[in-house]
């Protein structure tokens, strides 16, 4: 019984244990085997800068590296240095951008792909003319406090009621480039 107990009280850490969060490594450089290192040779001179979790994820492409077709892998490699330059924000963007392109009918998804190709065969200067004459993008709202009740015609808000100042616009110039394929190391699944 005491047998019996002991070794129920030994399985239950052994689970605990086995479950406890280990903490992200964040290796420098020199700490990746020589496989990591040359798959993840672009990031070479900004990997000592990014944090543990973006680190860990770039590994994950590098042990999976080996199983990507040759096109992934020459697309991960030409993707990789620009993606890892990327804000948090701006990734952000990028992915749902891809999502909702895959979302596209295929014809109109054939469309947008070839009005990219002709806007990146434009020399530089007709780029930064049209980047000048973009509408900035439309402002989005900022979200409602937790708890509150959006806007109805039942629910509107009184006469006079102070209304929240528009959201500021994105800065002038800048035209985010549409992503036309998904970051390196996703699968094209829609992931």
């Amino acid at each position: 019984m005491i047998r019996a107990a002991l070794l129920a009280a030994l399985l239950v850490l052994a689970g605990a244990s086995a479950h406890a969060q280990l903490p992200l490594t964040s290796p420098k450089w020199n700490d990746l085997t020589p496989k990591e290192r040359q798959v993840l040779a672009p990031l070479a001179s900004d990997w000592d800068k990014l944090d543990a979790t973006r680190k860990q994820k770039w590994r994950g492409i590098a042990d999976r590296y080996s199983r990507m077709s040759p096109e992934d892998q020459q697309r991960a490699q030409q993707q990789m240095r620009p993606w890892a330059q990327l804000s948090p924000e701006e990734r952000a963007a990028a992915r749902q951008q891809y999502k909702d392109m895959r979302q596209l009918p295929p014809e109109k998804r054939d469309e947008v792909r070839q009005r990219w190709q002709q806007y990146q065969s434009l020399p530089p200067e007709k780029k930064d003319e049209l980047a000048r004459k973009a509408p900035p993008p439309p402002a989005t709202p900022a979200p409602a406090p937790y708890g509150a009740r959006p806007r109805t015609p039942g629910n509107a808000a009184p006469p006079g009621a102070a209304q929240r100042p528009p959201a500021p616009a994105a800065p002038a110039g800048r035209v985010p480039a549409p992503a036309m394929t998904p970051p390196p190391g996703e699968r094209a699944s829609g992931r």
